[in-house]
């Protein structure tokens, strides 16, 4: 057991990476035993796992206890993860406040998705006051590091003239930038402005993107834009298979 301890406790990126795409049980043993010997990354992971139920039985309660552990050992994921936690009462009561600390500790150790979680929470003043503002430099900041949701948002920063000029062609350039990096909601926002623009074909290829990448309640959400989208060829996408599935006649 002290060596397989040894070896987990050196594991990389890829290494950690690589015992993910193992067997969903084996993988949870190994993970229980790293955290169990107080590896943060064993334990960041755990929690994953756990809130997923992925080799076990979903457990937000657990789940919660591991994030918590690992922020406490410095892990940048876990608290973010314990952010949202709090933020949507995984494992725990919802407390918008300690959702923000989470996020902001995430933040500070430059972990974009603390930044793009901080934002969102500061844009509709939740647990923190609204300050739009000091949201968009952090989806900037997150931005900077690639992450494809806070380069859609601050698109609609640019479109809607939040903070700034209102500028539709640099939100097109950024909704682009956002989609290719595979976030729906960007492929939604640039196909829009395609189809805006007269490009239904180019749009339509976009927006097949979108199923499956998108959560359930977004695709519904899309197939009753593109039902009564004034494009045939927009209206005619809402019928294809992956936009249509699990709806009744």
């Amino acid at each position: 057991m002290a060596a397989d301890v040894r070896a987990l406790t050196a594991l990389d990126g890829s290494g950690w990476q690589d015992l993910l795409a193992s067997e969903p049980t084996r993988a949870l043993a190994a993970l229980r035993l790293a955290a169990r010997h107080g590896v943060p990354r064993a334990q960041a992971l755990l929690g994953q796992r756990l809130l997923s139920g992925i080799g076990t039985v979903a457990d937000s309660g657990e789940a919660a206890h591991w994030f918590r552990v690992a922020a406490d050992n410095d892990d940048a994921d876990a608290m973010n993860m314990l952010g949202r936690c709090y933020q949507h009462g995984w494992g725990m009561a919802v407390d918008a406040q300690m959702a923000v600390y989470w996020y902001g500790l995430a933040a500070q150790r430059d972990l974009d998705w603390g930044m793009y979680n901080l934002a969102n929470l500061m844009m509709i003043g939740a647990g923190t006051p609204a300050d739009r503002a000091g949201a968009l430099g952090l989806y900037q900041r997150a931005a900077a590091k690639g992450h494809a949701k806070s380069i859609n948002i601050i698109g609609r920063f640019h479109e809607e003239g939040w903070e700034m000029p209102a500028d539709e062609e640099q939100a097109f350039a950024l909704y682009r930038q956002a989609a290719d990096g595979g976030d729906f909601r960007a492929c939604f926002n640039y196909a829009r402005l395609l189809a805006e623009r007269g490009a239904a074909e180019q749009a339509c290829v976009v927006l097949r993107r979108i199923p499956s990448l998108s959560t359930p309640a977004f695709l519904h959400n899309v197939r009753g834009w593109l039902r009564a989208h004034a494009l045939p060829a927009l209206r005619a996408l809402a019928s294809e298979p992956a936009f249509a599935a699990g709806v009744s006649a």
